[in-house]
């Protein structure tokens, strides 16, 4: 058998690929003898049929066979042959296909990039230097008492953190515009739940006050209808109500499962908790930063085949979470850029692999498991389901590999400590 390479641009190759007419013969032959053991045909006794007939018979078909099993088999071979690492199924070119010549076509595919990591130690990460203070602790019990608030209406000037009942009615270039209309509508100054805007006219307003005021929504508003467009809004105040929150007694801490009551317990446990979910955004934070130096200091083709591949899975997630297809469904090609970074990542993370030779510590996929099953009443029960489940246990193990590579890739960056609050790395409000 030839084979013949040829450098296309970018990621794609054209082999082509020459196989001799004796071999397709040879198995030709072969093929018709085995259908001629075995052949029923009017007039003759099985397997004493001529080989002529058979052939007349039988020989256009099995010569497609034939030729169709060799454009597979010989285009592994010859990929073999040419050390090649395909990224995805080849566009084949037939150019001789006739009986008694060889078997002549192209194959046109892309490869895998050939990746060797760069630059690792340019790759910084900056990592959050945090101890929780009584003051965060604080603002957490403070959280958990503003969760079960109650409201009083007062007679007085709105301020921010006061709840407003509001009519209001807008119009854009005079007509009403779809939401922009409610009666009764509650909302917090201050929280965010309104544009800031719109929240601004209403700073001050008392109970009972009709106020109009024109407002633009920004540029980037999710409604295209609205965006950048100048609104008029005519607004009656029905109320103005003052937080009013819970004291910490001891009923209501046990509401949080502390079953004391004491305060110091329930502080202790806001104090692991807030613990814990700074243990996982400083992880998270870490991944995030070393995964974007990754991609910054080691740029790589890929291969369009995966691009497609990662856009049309994108869209499908994208569906299953929607609830299903709809018009509103984006088109796959509205994910290539995500597409192309999960594609150039996943590349960069198996080099990583394959050049420090990780192995996937399986003590480590059961204790993911273990640390997913724990929230559960019966962990046990649930640990056994999962273990025997193929798929799941997949994604475990993929989730544990990539946490491993992170882990190695980490130890080569430059990781310099960052002192900075709770409440900003948690990027709570200020």
């Amino acid at each position: 058998m030839q084979v013949s390479l040829e450098s296309a641009a970018g990621l794609e190759r054209r082999l082509r690929v020459q196989v001799p007419a004796e071999r397709i013969e040879k198995e030709v032959a072969s093929r018709l003898a085995s259908v001629g053991r075995n052949a029923k045909i009017q007039g003759f006794r099985p397997g004493k049929v001529p080989a002529k007939v058979i052939r007349q018979r039988f020989g256009g078909q099995v010569r497609q066979e034939v030729l169709q099993e060799l454009l597979q088999s010989s285009y592994s071979e010859a990929v073999v042959q040419q050390q090649l690492q395909p990224a995805g199924g080849p566009r084949i070119e037939p150019v001789s296909m006739e009986e008694g010549q060889d078997l002549t076509y192209t194959a046109t595919f892309e490869v895998l990039p050939e990746v060797t990591l760069k630059s690792l130690n340019k790759i910084k990460i900056d990592d959050p230097d945090v101890a929780i203070s009584d003051a965060d602790i604080d603002t957490m019990v403070e959280n958990l008492r503003k969760q079960r608030a109650g409201w009083n209406a007062v007679d007085r000037k709105a301020a921010r953190g006061d709840q407003l009942t509001i009519d209001f009615d807008g119009t854009l270039k005079g007509e009403p515009f779809a939401g922009g209309s409610a009666k009764g509508f509650k909302f917090v100054l201050g929280d965010g739940g309104m544009l800031e805007e719109f929240e601004k006219n209403l700073l001050g307003v008392t109970p009972g006050a009709e106020t109009t005021f024109k407002m633009k929504f920004p540029k980037d508003y999710h409604s295209a209808e609205l965006a950048g467009e100048k609104v008029e809004f005519k607004v009656v105040v029905t109320e103005v109500a003052e937080q009013v929150l819970p004291e910490l007694t001891a009923e209501f801490i046990k509401e949080y499962g502390v079953e004391s009551g004491a305060l110091e317990d329930l502080r202790e446990d806001i104090s692991k908790n807030m613990e814990r979910e700074m243990a996982a955004k400083r992880k998270a934070a870490a991944r995030a930063q070393l995964l974007d130096g990754l991609l910054l200091t080691n740029p790589i083709d890929v291969p369009e085949v995966l691009v497609q591949q990662e856009c049309d899975a994108m869209r499908n997630e994208a569906i299953q979470r929607m609830g299903g297809e709809s018009e509103a469904t984006p088109a796959a090609e509205s994910f290539r850029e995500g597409a192309e970074k999960r594609v150039r990542l996943g590349l960069l993370l198996s080099a990583a692999i394959r050049e420090y030779k990780i192995e996937l510590d399986k003590d480590r996929v059961v204790a993911k498991v273990d640390e997913l099953c724990e929230p559960y009443e019966n962990p046990e029960q649930i640990r056994n389901i999962y273990l025997q489940n193929q798929q799941f246990l997949s994604q475990i193990q993929n989730m544990v590999m990539e946490e491993q590579v992170v882990g190695v890739l980490t130890d080569l960056a430059t990781v310099t400590p960052k002192r900075m609050a709770f409440r900003e790395l948690m990027e709570l409000p200020g």
